[in-house]
């Protein structure tokens, strides 16, 4: 929980300073950014369930 409280910390400190900057906010627009992360996410996870069900 730690870990995840320390991201959004960063996060958040880094679109202020972005903001403050006047910079464009180094992210994709919400829901493809969203989108994008969980797939990278599921990706990971069934590349690891294929790899254990069918190779080991």
């Amino acid at each position: 929980m730690a870990e995840v409280l320390l991201a959004l910390a960063t996060g958040a400190f880094v679109g202020i300073l972005f903001s403050v900057l006047k910079l464009p906010l180094p992210a994709p627009p919400v829901i493809s950014g969203i989108a994008g992360i969980v797939g990278i996410y599921l990706g990971g996870i069934g590349y690891q369930w294929i790899i254990e069900r069918f190779f080991s």
